[in-house]
């Protein structure tokens, strides 16, 4: 507690650097302006307080520089539920069309551009693919339509799918919603399309998921006539687990399930969360197929508009629409947008070279999503059938043992347990901290607060107004006053006419006591008199 304010102190201005240091609560500078100290003594305070201050401000340079680089850090935690949604699970036989759907009309369009064909080779390849050649007089049609080909020629479900059962109650084609991807027709199971209600599951483990028995269908694969780019070797179906917000990629991302075995699937869920810039670089607007920007730049800059949900898949799939419009004025089947579906001749000039081209460049910039979900994999496989499988699914669906052992093979997705990983972004260094660790450093170096700011602020005010706007208004406002030298003058000439002098010789001094009291009485300036 400081002593209260001597006589003097108390009579000094507010704008006095001496009265504000004697009541300013920042430490030291009472010692240093403070009246009666050496100044030897006054010298070391205001050392000791530029210190100080000097370490403060230096401190508080090196906190705001941390904060102003926007750190963040990573927090990996397990949590538990009581029920998980399942995810969408995209089926895609490694055929993507089958050769008894052919036609001399789909080699003659699609020939040359999705089987690299020649016209002089379709009559060998139509015996390759045991049909007949083109009857005599053939006339191809005079349009032709990609996507319906693959919707005609592509492997279908009703005949691909043997068993279906989810949790252990049946299910079928209808559980399933026609996709197409750069690998032609594909199948989505709980894609929770047109409103359809998403499926879940109380239970982790085995026979709590999903087991589909299918037929790769080996027969109707198309032969491989010359390794071009899109010749598929392997025989089985692409399979690839996301979430219901996310066009799949199966081309990519996808994992394969061969004939002959059993593939178990346990998925464990991952809830991750990502900061938007500064502190990362993460997007929640989508990107639009359609929109074309006025200036060129990034193809991967997301747009603002009517769209579904920001995806790191959507996202590159919308690019990639955009890139192929852009170079062809058509778009691939499996594409986004309400541009025309290219040709087969429009799919070997310009689309396939100018996608692959895009995808070598890598020149799609897509940020992460602000918060996605994925699912990690661990797989596992068994040979199947056993001989008694064999003879009884030989029986039962028709068809020989040695068929069954090349074509048919089961698949089995399920969670391993209800708990689930959530990987979030944090700010590393809150505003909060920042403020927090600049009041510790004020208050540890020159013994302030956020109170003592506001009186440096009022004393300022205090010196702007005494010593520039005061002055100022005083010298025009204030009225002109009688000099001292006058009123004694006049208080002399109304004490002779008052007291006139009758005896001869010299008068006699007036004493001041007594100019003192006429003055009060006739012009009550005594006060002043009396001290003159």
């Amino acid at each position: 507690m400081k002593p209260p304010a001597g006589p003097e102190e108390a009579r000094l201005p507010a704008s006095d650097i001496r009265a504000f240091a004697s009541s300013c609560t920042m430490h030291g500078l009472g010692h240093v302006f403070g009246p009666g100290a050496p100044p030897a003594r006054r010298g070391l305070w205001a050392a000791a307080v530029l210190l100080a201050l000097a370490t403060f401000l230096y401190q508080v340079a090196g906190r705001v520089h941390y904060y102003s680089e926007f750190h963040h850090e990573t927090a990996l935690e397990e949590r538990e539920s009581r029920r998980l949604t399942f995810p969408a699970v995209t089926l895609c036989n490694v055929n993507p069309l089958r050769r008894s759907r052919l036609t001399p009309n789909d080699l003659h369009w699609a020939g040359p551009a999705l089987l690299g064909l020649e016209p002089a080779e379709h009559a060998a390849y139509l015996r390759a693919l045991g049909r007949p050649p083109a009857p005599p007089g053939f006339m191809p049609s005079p349009t032709f339509d990609v996507a319906r080909l693959y919707a005609r020629a592509g492997h279908a479900l009703e005949d691909m799918l043997l068993d279906c059962r989810y949790r252990g109650w049946p299910c079928g084609p209808e559980n399933f919603t026609t996709i197409f991807t750069r690998m032609g027709q594909c199948y989505t199971f709980n894609s929770g399309a047109d409103g359809a209600e998403l499926l879940s599951t109380p239970k982790g483990g085995m026979g709590n998921g999903l087991e589909v028995m299918l037929d790769v269908q080996q027969e109707e694969y198309l032969p491989v006539w010359r390794d071009v780019e899109e010749t598929p070797f392997e025989v089985g179906v692409r399979v690839q687990i996301h979430t219901q917000e996310e066009p799949p990629l199966i081309d990519q991302l996808g994992f394969g399930a061969a004939p002959g075995y059993q593939t178990f699937v346990s998925c464990q869920k991952q809830q991750l969360s990502f900061l938007p810039p500064p502190w990362g670089d993460c997007s929640s607007v989508s990107l639009d197929p359609d929109f074309e920007p006025e200036a060129p730049g990034p193809l991967g800059t997301p747009s603002p508009g009517l769209s579904p949900p920001y995806s790191l898949m959507g996202c590159r799939l919308a690019c990639q629409s955009r890139y192929v419009a852009r170079k062809c004025g058509c778009r691939m089947m499996h594409m986004p947008g309400s541009a025309p579906v290219c040709s087969p001749q429009q799919y070997k000039d310009c689309a396939h070279p100018a996608l692959d081209a895009l995808l070598r460049k890598d020149a799609c910039r897509c940020p992460n999503p602000c918060a996605s979900t994925r699912y990690a994999k661990e797989l596992s496989m068994v040979r199947m059938p056993s001989r008694p499988a064999a003879r009884y699914l030989a029986r039962k669906h028709n068809r020989s043992e040695a068929y069954i052992a090349e074509n048919v093979l089961v698949l089995d997705i399920f969670f391993e347990a209800l708990n689930y990983e959530t990987v979030e972004q944090k700010k590393a260094y809150e505003m909060s901290e920042l403020l927090g660790d600049i009041g510790g450093q004020m208050g540890l170096f020159i013994g302030a607060s956020l109170l003592t700011i506001l009186e440096i602020l009022d004393y300022l005010c205090e010196v702007f107004w005494d010593r520039v706007l005061g002055r100022l208004f005083w010298n025009r406002k204030r009225p002109q006053r009688p000099s001292s030298a006058n009123l004694l003058q006049e208080g002399l000439g109304s004490h002779r006419t008052q007291v006139p002098h009758l005896g001869p010789g010299p008068r006699p001094p007036t004493p001041c006591s007594a100019v003192a009291k006429t003055l009060s009485a006739s012009h009550r300036t005594c006060y002043l008199v009396t001290r003159l």
